[in-house]
């Protein structure tokens, strides 16, 4: 369910003339019965409030006062949100005969007396700001407005503006309709309010209202989606020249390509514009690739398990998004801690509409081919995943019926694509063209399944650094492990991290040592796995030394490692040497 809550101006909206009728209570009432939540948004003062409407109870909370005060009616609790009315500015009103309501921190007059307000704000040096609503003008704290004071409400609700719907007439309707996912203008509304609402009810006041809440139970707003072009996820540029962008809300997005390739890269730019956004994501990272990502909070790593119920915890807040590292966990308990975990972000997502995107990189290691899904793990509406991972094939097939938009990326984009449009029964799109340079990507849609484009991603305003800690101490998989065999294959250590590979590096016995090293396999190693060019590169011209022999050449490397990485200052023990297919290192 995308849209959580309805948020409610009150005159001109719910009420004419300050009453409501009937059926306007009834669907308000009926809008409660799935589950959705109410907040009034009102430039009334509360006792005014309650001797028009008998039916606070039905809201949540009262935003009352243009965003000043929040009101409970279950409790009857109150919080300011702004300083009273200065005394001394109240006094000068009254030497006037400026005839006025006072509040909690709103004073509320009428046309013409803006004019004296504005000269005693001036005069007394106050900060105040000066809202007007048909002919209404109120005076509040400069900042304060009907989006803080709903901001403040949905804080209180845990809910963030991306699940609610908003709807509202006037002037002092701007500010919290924009601030709301989907902006509604009843057909009553002012012309400059219904030319910024993504959305113009066909009645006026209550009618209209009731019109939303019908078609909001009806659909959930899903046929309006066309009409929110201003939440989109802009990733970069088209070949034609077109923005190359997702929608915000709906698509699952499968990102494909080789090591090195891109997908982190194009992975960070849709991160950052989620942020950008003030979209709530949770990124499931089983490698450590994202724990330099700051702006969302860190759980795990290479020396501490996530827990799922921390997972959760930090993700109460809408503001707070989260990158769960897998790298202190052991590899085969990742994809049952992500099954447990990914059950819990669904429920999550039922009760709050959020986490807004979930991101799965190396997505093959928590939902392999070979995985069945259990009834219900995969609802049918499954929306706004990410997947990252090297190959489609290596994807369970039940979690590809799902994904609708293809990113390919590097020297396998084509044959991915391919893969991807048979699994999902469609045709192969046509796509001619020279292979994708870096930093391009092959963009396929099954909404437009006739043809694939390139396009280039966005540039990242996050540099991604390499993690150090991950590289140095955390947990390679198997295939990506560096292994110790010796010129007649008669070794099997395994070094899944670069501390590993040190420690066995120095109980080498020279032939083996140099075997590697005048192989290349350091150097492929560090540059295809430890995804590191410089080390790489130091590596090979190291090999080409002529005079270094095995304790030099060792020596070398190690510094060279040491520069950039840094070891832990007591290592674990040195694992015994497995030999002739014994028990891998690290299994």
């Amino acid at each position: 369910m995308r849209y959580q809550a309805l948020a409610s101006d009150y005159d001109g909206t719910l009420a004419h003339d300050g009453l409501t009728d009937d059926a306007t209570v009834r669907a308000l009432e009926r809008l409660l019965v799935t589950g959705r939540r109410l907040v009034m948004v009102t430039g009334r003062e509360v006792p005014d409030l309650m001797a028009t409407f008998a039916r606070l109870d039905l809201f949540e909370w009262i935003v009352a006062e243009n965003g000043a005060l929040l009101y409970r009616p279950s409790t009857r609790e109150e919080k300011l949100l702004g300083p009273a009315p200065p005394p001394a500015f109240l006094e000068a009103l009254r030497k006037h005969k400026v005839p006025m309501s006072v509040g909690r921190a709103i004073v509320a007059t009428v046309e013409p007396h803006e004019k004296v307000v504005l000269e005693a704000i001036h005069e007394l040096g106050l900060e105040l700001q000066v809202i007007f609503n048909k002919g209404s003008v109120m005076v509040l704290p400069a900042g304060v407005n009907k989006a803080t004071g709903l901001a403040a409400a949905l804080d209180e609700m845990g809910l963030s503006p991306h699940n609610v719907v908003g709807v509202g007439d006037a002037e002092n309707d701007h500010a919290f309709l924009r601030l709301c996912e989907c902006s509604v203008a009843v057909a009553n509304a002012l012309p400059t309010v219904k030319e910024t609402a993504d959305v113009v009810t066909r009645a006026a006041r209550g009618a209209g209202v009731v019109e939303l809440i019908d078609e909001l139970l009806a659909t959930d707003l899903a046929p309006r989606a066309g009409q929110l072009a201003r939440h989109v996820l802009h990733l970069g540029t088209r070949e034609d020249g077109t923005d190359l962008v997702l929608p915000a809300y709906g698509p699952n997005v499968l990102i494909a390509g080789p090591s090195a390739s891109g997908k982190s890269t194009l992975a960070t730019g849709l991160l950052e514009r989620l942020v950008e956004g003030k979209r709530q994501f949770c990124a499931i990272d089983p490698e450590g690739d994202y724990e330099s990502f700051k702006e969302a909070l860190v759980l795990g790593g290479p020396g501490s398990a996530p827990s799922v119920e921390e997972a959760l915890r930090l993700l109460e807040s809408p503001k707070q998004s989260a990158v769960i590292s897998l790298t202190g966990l052991p590899l085969e308990a990742r994809p049952a801690f992500f099954q447990t975990l990914f059950g819990q972000l669904l429920q999550l997502r039922a009760r709050t509409g959020r986490p807004h995107w979930l991101i799965l990189d190396e997505a093959h290691h928590l939902m392999p081919a070979t995985w069945q899904p259990p009834e219900g793990a995969l609802p049918e509406g499954l929306n706004n995943i990410l997947l990252i991972t090297v190959h489609p094939e290596l994807l369970a097939p039940a979690l590809l019926e799902h994904v609708d938009t293809l990113l390919a990326v590097g020297e396998t984009a084509t044959a991915a694509l391919e893969y991807f449009a048979r699994v999902v029964h469609a045709p192969v799109p046509a796509f001619a063209g020279p292979a994708l340079e870096p930093g391009e990507v092959l963009v396929w849609s099954r909404q437009q399944p006739q043809t694939a484009t390139r396009g280039r991603g966005r540039p990242n305003r996050t540099e991604r650094r390499r993690h150090r800690r991950k590289y140095s101490e955390g947990a390679l998989q198997p295939e990506r492990s560096f292994y110790f065999k010796g010129p007649e294959g008669r070794l099997n250590l395994r070094a899944q991290n670069l501390l590993l590979f040190l420690q066995l590096a120095d109980g080498l016995d020279d032939e083996t040592w140099l075997y590697h090293l005048h192989q290349g396999d350091y150097a492929r190693w560090f540059r295809d796995n430890i995804k590191d060019e410089a080390l790489a590169a130091e590596a090979e011209r190291i090999e080409r030394l002529e005079t270094a022999q095995a304790r030099e050449s060792r020596a070398l490397v190690r510094a060279a490692i040491e520069r950039d990485y840094t070891v832990p200052a007591t290592p674990p023990p040195r694992p015994d040497s497995g030999r002739d297919g014994g028990p891998l290192l690290g299994e």
